[in-house]
């Protein structure tokens, strides 16, 4: 997957404007949009589109398990999988896990991960413990709980031979991810480690230095950029050129 290819998407859930960019209209007319975006961002890689499909949801209310968080119907899945084969692009199932466990959630999707360009995006942020309300608590995770979701990708990977899987999971502070050095290397997994600060250009490339000073040499790095809240807080979007002037230089772009 890397060096050849930069991943750029957007995420969203249909119908849902304020999760993301790809929730809102057309999944074509959004794909089209990421093609011809992504191509001022591929810094002289071969582009690899991305759809990053909110699978779970976090809600402030309990809901009827206790877990304060929602799945995506299959219906809503196959949508989105079968625009991501249309368009040659991969599909990154985001988790929100309120207060049920990254692994659990994981693997309730594994009908999907059996195919060769599904994968997964952890957020972190989102996850909280027993006595916690997500929004209220902010969340965060361990290398270890990462690297359970990594040698369970990679077990998928080699039972169904598939090619490399993606592993993402987003950061916007270094408090997010504990202990990140017990997320080891696993085979057929690709782990992206996804800046997300909101800020003006300055304020993201501090947070993306920071993050990435707490990052495994073997995780590979991404950027996270937020269309409206980026430029309310610090009046432009940062540019391509800017970017992917990072060291190291972020391989997934993901606008939301």
């Amino acid at each position: 997957m890397f060096p050849t290819y930069r991943l750029f998407g957007y995420s969203g859930y249909p119908g849902a404007p304020g999760q993301g960019r790809l929730g809102i209209g057309s999944l074509d007319a959004r794909m089209a949009e990421i093609e011809k975006r992504g191509k001022s961002w591929t810094g002289g890689r071969k582009l690899l589109p991305v759809m990053e499909l909110i699978a779970v949801t976090v809600h402030a209310s309990p809901g009827k398990d206790g877990m304060y968080r929602t799945r995506a119907p299959e219906a809503v899945i196959k949508r989105w999988h079968d625009a991501a084969v249309k368009h040659k692009a991969m599909l990154l199932l985001n988790i929100q896990p309120g207060r049920a466990d990254f692994i659990d959630e994981v693997k309730h999707f594994e009908k999907w991960l059996k195919y060769p360009d599904v994968g997964v995006a952890l957020d972190p942020e989102w996850a909280v413990n027993k006595g916690q309300i997500p929004g209220r608590s902010f969340g965060s995770t361990t290398g270890a709980e990462l690297d359970q979701v990594s040698r369970y990708l990679s077990q998928v990977v080699e039972a169904n031979n598939l090619p490399e899987k993606v592993m993402l999971f987003h950061q916007l502070h270094v408090t997010i991810v504990k202990s990140p050095k017990a997320l080891k290397q696993h085979p057929g997994v690709v782990p992206i480690n996804s800046v997300d600060g909101i800020g003006s250009p300055a304020q993201k490339i501090a947070t993306y230095k920071g993050v990435m000073k707490t990052r495994p040499s073997y995780v590979h790095a991404g950027f996270k950029i937020f269309f409206k809240e980026d430029v309310a807080t610090g009046k432009r979007l940062i540019t391509a050129k800017d970017a992917l002037s990072l060291k190291p230089q972020p391989e997934y772009i993901l606008f939301e």
